[in-house]
């Protein structure tokens, strides 16, 4: 009978004893998870200092973003000269004008972007006109209102008249009204204004809303917006005893000949 001595003397001397083999195991484990944690560590290094500082509410969003289709925003439109919707061609001045309406919506004229209105605006009842003269290197502009309402005493139409005929040749004049331009209108003040080209200016009656762009010494070209009027109605009035108001608005070619 062999000895417990005889049994051990008999293993095979190339077999491995079990405890070195889990041993070798667990020590690649280890390895293996220093390595793991190594890369892990220097690629949330990198990622650090890859990406700039920001709000972790950002950078979530910033992830759920990913893969999303992009949302195409058109630009916000440049506004232009008087407010036109479009650009005016290059060498023509922009213009624009606006009648007034109801009480407390005043006229305005807007020549190259520059507004002509007197202060203070409760003054500008009645007919607003302005002048316009080319100059070499600008645009020169004079301004008046002639308040032609029944209340005011004075008398209005002369110093139109005169207004208009003291305008220098090849200049434009702006006319627009707010309240009444007619109550108290002239007949020298209706032929200087016919004179100028207008159409409607016999038809004027109480606060009719009226606008009107004139050349002097030039003619304007047969596309250009002038005139228009509109009349109170109390059926279609959109302010209490005042019509809506009107406006002309486009482009005039630079230089006239």
């Amino acid at each position: 009978m062999l000895s417990w001595g005889g049994w051990r003397s008999q293993e095979s001397p190339g077999r491995r004893h079990p405890h070195a083999s889990r041993l070798s195991a667990g020590t690649l484990k280890a390895v293996f998870f220093v390595f793991a944690s190594l890369c892990a560590w220097y690629s949330g290094y990198l990622l650090a200092e890859l990406v700039p500082d920001m709000p972790l509410s950002s950078a979530v969003y910033s992830i759920r973003s990913i893969g999303e289709k992009p949302v195409l925003r058109a630009p916000a439109p440049k506004r232009q000269k008087c407010d036109h919707w479009t650009p005016c061609p290059p060498n023509t001045y922009a213009y624009r004008l606006l009648s007034g309406g109801g009480r407390d919506k005043f006229a305005k004229i807007c020549f190259e972007d520059e507004i002509h209105r007197p202060t203070p605006e409760p003054q500008q009842r009645g007919i607003q006109a302005a002048s316009a003269t080319y100059t070499t290197t600008r645009v020169s502009a004079a301004k008046r209102v002639f308040q032609l309402i029944c209340p005011v005493p004075a008398d209005n139409s002369g110093p139109m008249t005169a207004f208009i005929q003291s305008a220098p040749s090849k200049s434009l004049l702006f006319m627009v009204t707010h309240d009444d331009g007619s109550s108290r209108l002239k007949e020298d003040a209706k032929k200087a204004i016919e004179a100028l080209g207008s159409k409607e200016i016999r038809n004027m009656r109480f606060r009719s809303s009226w606008v009107f762009l004139a050349a002097k010494g030039f003619e304007l070209p047969a596309g250009i917006e002038r005139e228009k009027i509109n009349h109170s109605d109390n059926a279609k009035n959109r302010y209490s005893g005042w019509p809506a108001e009107i406006q002309v608005e486009g482009c005039i070619p630079k230089g006239p000949s």
